[in-house]
């Protein structure tokens, strides 16, 4: 499903707001010309033609970011976008990056099905003499450097996933006798592993080492695979007294939590911190008592809109993109998350 959801003017605020400290707090562009971009072979002026390919074009991370980048090239002006959704299909990413090349676009932002094609898209790009941006999943060309990247770094949000549930888990006065952590992620997928890994390490050094046993489960990143697998996991634990879960985004998170209270673990018993926060709000929009107590906010509409920021900079003065882009975060939960800009799913 294709939907462009409409963001309240408090949320573009809060996120123009966002934008601004991503731009210019210090350390969050690290310029660099030592990388697999093409650059633009000269500044270009007038209308110009950005590419926008997104893997999970339906997923409301994904929609968000898209009107983001829409956005900021409205803002900007003279920005003709073209926005096209890859699902999970690496070869069709291979193609419209084909394609997008063969009908002259002037530079290509592009989230990849997966990493492994980084070679492919970069190679293409850059012997086209188009500059190419990876956002949200890094990539690397054959000779092993990674294409400018705009988006997050995957351990630190990780960690600060971590470092909430381990404090929520200790308030709790919870034990690793009484409890389990899910682990919940795409395990094919290296930005996922690094959240994920970051999760657990912090989680780990926030309770001096005295980790609860954890449970792995590979998903497919959405809320449907991850609530069955988590079924099955709950069915040969049933005698676990509470719950721990994280995962690679909130699709994960929420599935898990879900099929936990709906296999009679109590709200109560459970430790959800999401990644995203778009899911794990919509119980406490509701009024709802949960096992999703937390979220790390990270917003695909600032993602879109600095990606297409920078690649307009670098088209408009003939310069290299910045090796890396990188958006700011933080916790949410149901006190604090209708202040952030967080819009619920």
């Amino acid at each position: 499903m294709e939907v462009i959801m409409v963001r309240s003017i408090r949320s573009r605020a809060a996120g123009a707001a966002l934008l601004a400290t991503v731009l210019v707090t210090s350390g969050c562009i690290k310029s660099g010309m030592e990388t697999n971009d093409a650059g633009a072979a000269e500044a270009k002026s007038g209308e110009i033609t950005v590419a926008v390919l997104q893997k999970q074009g339906d997923q409301q991370y994904f929609v968000d970011e898209a009107q983001g980048a829409q956005e900021k090239a409205d803002e900007l002006g003279d920005i003709d976008v073209n926005v096209i959704n890859l699902g999970t299909d690496s070869n069709k990413a291979i193609n419209e990056v084909d394609n997008v090349i063969a009908q002259g676009v002037d530079g290509i932002i592009i989230v990849v099905p997966d990493t492994q094609i980084g070679p492919q898209v970069i190679d293409a790009a850059r012997n086209a003499g188009i500059p190419l941006l990876a956002a949200d999943d890094a990539i690397k060309g054959g000779d092993g450097k990674a294409a400018p990247f705009v988006g997050f770094d995957g351990t630190a949000m990780g960690e600060e996933v971590g470092t909430e549930a381990a404090k929520l888990y200790t308030e709790a006065g919870w034990t690793p006798e009484n409890t389990k952590i899910i682990a919940a992620w795409k395990q094919d997928l290296q930005t996922c592993n690094d959240r994920v890994a970051g999760a657990q390490a912090a989680f780990s050094e926030a309770t001096g080492g005295a980790m609860p046993e954890i449970i792995e489960i590979g998903t497919d990143n959405s809320a449907t695979d991850a609530q069955n697998k988590a079924g099955a996991v709950l069915t040969s634990n049933s005698d676990v007294q509470n719950w721990v879960v994280w995962g690679c985004n909130d699709e994960n998170q929420t599935g898990v939590v879900t099929a936990l209270q709906n296999g009679g673990i109590s709200a109560q018993n459970i430790i959800g911190v999401g990644l995203g926060g778009y899911l794990t709000c919509k119980d406490w929009q509701a009024g709802q008592e949960s096992g999703n107590k937390a979220a790390l906010f990270i917003s695909g509409y600032e993602v879109g809109s600095s990606a297409m920021d920078v690649m307009n900079t670098a088209i408009r003065e003939g310069e290299a993109l910045p090796a890396e882009t990188i958006a700011n975060t933080n916790i949410v939960d149901p006190t604090n998350w209708e202040e952030s800009g967080l819009v619920c799913t």
